[in-house]
């Protein structure tokens, strides 16, 4: 796709990439921008030009590179949009998750078992997104965006048919922009933020390794297939806690065993939280609550 430049019209960029809006708004650039170019609302906001085509242009093409670009502007600008990206998601879009997600458990029946732990899986994932945006927790099995891939996938493969398909769409498509956003600052980080690192001192390196957030999820195996009577034993351990040397112990087989069953596992529900398989395994009556 052709990049973006100065002289493009940030009326006609918005309304083609609606994506981009919460991207200019870390930069305090609103909606109402009547027929001016990128030029002209940088030169209003007193923002550097290069770093904000830095910035759209890595959003909008994943093989795009900086190059040249990177030493027409400064780390501590790339400290402060992260920052502001760190507080738009903790403040709005993550909340933004939640509250088509609320909206949709209080239609369909909030004393529902199913949506109960579905908001339980939520409010795990908003915990740890926020702990980890804030702390730069270091990532486990449950990392953070693993949970927010099971909220997602739940919704899409593992669901009762009845509820409302809007409102489940709703609340799919807020995540859907949220991870396309993690994707985005994920490759910021890689093709912008680590080339920068180089130039700081320790004092600079500190202050902006707290916004620094980690890798994205793989992508996952997109077809479901039925679990076999030992995968549905080891589920029932997963989720029960046991850990994988002590699955391989009580069922008598060997801990590589274990693990190629757990792969399994993943591979055919989709899911890779201890959270994820306990849904699912009460959602297909493996166990009970």
């Amino acid at each position: 796709m052709p990049l973006l430049n100065r002289y493009s019209v940030m009326a006609d960029v918005l309304a083609e990439h609606n994506e981009l809006i919460p991207v200019l708004n870390r930069f305090g650039i609103r909606l109402g921008v009547g027929d001016r170019t990128i030029l002209e609302l940088c030169d209003e906001h007193t923002l550097n030009p290069d770093f904000i085509l830095t910035v759209l242009n890595v959003y909008l093409d994943e093989s795009y590179l900086p190059g040249a670009s990177l030493p027409l502007f400064d780390a501590e600008a790339i400290a402060d949009y992260f920052q502001h990206t760190v507080e738009n998601y903790i403040h709005e879009l993550v909340p933004n998750i939640g509250k088509h997600l609320n909206a949709f458990i209080a239609i369909s029946g909030s004393e529902n078992e199913e949506l109960g732990i579905l908001n339980d899986l939520f409010l795990k994932f908003r915990e740890r997104m926020t702990e980890h945006l804030r702390n730069l927790a270091l990532s486990d099995d449950d990392f953070p965006y693993e949970l927010l891939h099971d909220l997602k996938n739940i919704l899409i493969k593992h669901l009762s048919k009845e509820f409302n398909q809007n409102l489940i769409y709703a609340v799919i498509f807020s995540i859907h922009s949220f991870e396309k956003d993690l994707a985005a600052h994920n490759r910021l980080r890689e093709k912008v933020l680590r080339p920068k690192l180089d130039e700081l001192d320790p004092s600079g390196i500190r202050y902006l390794h707290h916004v620094i957030s980690g890798e994205h999820a793989p992508h996952h195996n997109r077809h479901a297939h039925q679990l076999t009577n030992r995968e549905e034993e080891i589920l029932r351990l997963i989720v029960k806690g046991y850990l994988n040397k002590e699955i391989a112990v009580k069922l008598n087989i060997s801990h590589n065993t274990v693990l190629t069953h757990r792969k399994n596992i993943i591979s055919k529900t989709g899911i890779k939280t201890v959270s994820g398989l306990t849904f699912y395994a009460i959602r297909n009556g493996l166990i009970s609550m």
